[in-house]
């Protein structure tokens, strides 16, 4: 009886887990569309790129912080604090009229589904022995993982839902997507409520117990303020003079100061975020560092893929979403295969493999041709290998880290997994992105958008395919030099692999028993 509770807490777990992996996504492939409804031109999708990162930076920020608190006030008040905000955050977007409101339902929506994550993780931990406990992990890290397979797809098909108000509220298109969630978050609170032990996790007390569950605030502070310089100081709303804003170099230095500040903190700090001491610290960030890189790349597929096809190939949002799936179906084999390869060859070997395989697949994306259209099955092949290659990593990256901690660290070490990929889909979008929209307005700085006006109609209908052609070739040359920075940073997170551990090595001991406790 007591084995079916557990599984259903966990399948309640998992689903809260899912819903927020698929929002972290969801909006790929109907940015252009939600650009373009709350006034952001196309020839200026710089100022849409908040929207994507606003999620992601509250994502991470709250992810390791709220999973302390769950600790402190047990795991299911948390859950329904946390889906009760997820709901609010995503009706905040389905109402907004400007970028401001839909960057701050976005970042509402974030804050909540990242804490998700590690409060069902650390559920497991209250529920499992330490034997069974990386089973029950590793459904969870799956449902992660299937929402960023799925968010895109799942955002275009709801899309397509035909446009249609209610007292004078738009719940049709891109809008359905935030709707849909207030019932699901619903009824993902229902769940959770008959299914999730009410009790704290742990009493607190006073002495070393009570000190193991008190919050680390300062730290949570730190990297969420280092995180917000890096994001603020990479966001140019006018890229067509420079790559950064004039406050771009001052902020990125401050974020980086910060991010020191943090790194000292939790080391001398007796309660931290992440607690993994004991674990050995190169492999640790190398492993961490593989995570970091490959969601840098990761990101950036999700999104300009989507652009490439909507702009290029003339695909809409569903379109669009079929064809990031050659992408997300390869990652989803790679991830598979993954982990059988890295069971019979190593973690070291299979991620270097896939970091460099995933670079080759950037490197001929970025030789794609102006006329996509004209490619055919090329464009197949490229994302097939960039996602097998990226895919391919996920499975050692977890298992190298779960190897090297202990069994008692094994959810603080995948929430470290995931809290690196997710940052470097954050700095790596924002960065990437940066450069890529300076790229565009550098290159169409002189275009002068052809007007009705004065000239006749065989004139401006010959002067506007001129324009049309220029700003295709534009978007071009920014999509292709984006996928090629892409594949340099799959070869740095290849070399970084080179540092994992070169074996299946044994994981750390757990601390020896204290004799004095013994004689108490």
């Amino acid at each position: 009886m007591m084995a079916v509770a557990r599984r259903v807490a966990l399948g309640a777990g998992g689903a809260v887990v899912l819903l927020a992996a698929l929002d972290a996504y969801v909006v790929v492939t109907v940015l252009i569309e939600i650009a373009r409804d709350v006034g952001v031109p196309l020839n200026h999708l710089e100022r849409a790129t908040p929207i994507v990162t606003g999620f992601l930076l509250g994502y991470i920020a709250a992810m390791p912080l709220l999973g302390q608190l769950s600790d402190r006030f047990g795991r299911r008040p948390l859950i329904h604090a946390c889906l009760a905000v997820f709901a609010l955050g995503s009706a905040l977007t389905a109402l907004a009229a400007g970028e401001t409101m839909v960057v701050a339902g976005r970042t509402v929506q974030g804050i909540a589904g990242g804490a998700l994550l590690p409060i069902t993780m650390a559920l497991i931990g209250d529920l499992w022995e330490e034997r069974e406990r990386p089973v029950a992990l590793g459904a969870v890290g799956a449902a992660q993982e299937l929402g960023s397979a799925l968010g895109p797809l799942y955002g275009g098909l709801l899309a397509q839902i035909p446009a249609f108000a209610v007292a004078g509220v738009e719940l049709g298109g891109w809008h359905a997507i935030f709707w849909v969630n207030v019932p699901l978050a619903a009824l993902a609170a229902v769940a959770v409520h008959f299914t999730v032990p009410g009790r704290p996790a742990r009493p607190v007390e006073g002495g070393a117990e009570g000190a193991a569950r008190r919050v680390d605030a300062v730290g949570g502070a730190l990297l969420a303020l280092a995180l917000a310089l890096l994001v603020i100081g990479l966001y140019n709303p006018d890229p067509a003079e420079a790559f950064l804003p004039p406050w771009g170099a001052p902020l990125i230095a401050a974020g980086a100061v910060v991010a020191g500040v943090f790194v000292w903190w939790e080391i001398r700090s007796p309660v931290r975020i992440l607690d993994l001491s004991g674990v050995p610290k190169g492999p640790l960030l190398a492993t961490l560092g593989v995570s970091f890189l490959a969601g840098a790349a990761l990101l950036v597929t999700m999104v300009f893929v989507p652009f490439t096809a909507q702009t290029l190939l003339d695909r809409d949002e569903l379109g669009a979403a079929f064809v990031l799936a050659r992408f997300l179906i390869a990652l989803t084999v790679g991830a598979l295969l993954g982990g059988v390869l890295a069971r019979r060859l190593g973690e070291r070997v299979v991620a270097v493999a896939g970091m460099a395989v995933a670079a080759v697949g950037y490197g001929l994306m970025s030789r794609w041709p102006l006329r996509l259209a004209e490619a055919g099955l090329v464009v197949d092949a490229d994302l097939v290998v960039a996602g097998l290659g990226l895919g391919v990593v996920i499975a050692p990256v977890s298992s190298a880290v779960l190897r090297a901690s202990r069994a008692d660290q094994h959810g603080v070490a995948s929430a470290a997994v995931v809290v690196a990929r997710m940052m470097g889909m954050l700095v790596g979008i924002a960065a990437v992105s940066a450069w890529g929209f300076h790229r565009f307005q550098s290159l169409t700085a002189d275009l002068d958008t052809p007007l009705p006006f004065g000239v006749d109609a065989a004139t401006y209908q010959r002067q506007l395919a001129e324009y049309t052609a220029q700003v295709q070739a534009a978007l071009h040359v920014e999509y292709t030099e984006m996928f090629l920075v892409t594949a340099f940073v799959c070869l740095a997170g290849a070399a970084a692999a080179f540092l994992m551990p070169r074996t299946l090595a044994a994981r750390v001991p757990a601390p020896a028993p204290d004799p004095a406790a013994e004689t108490r």
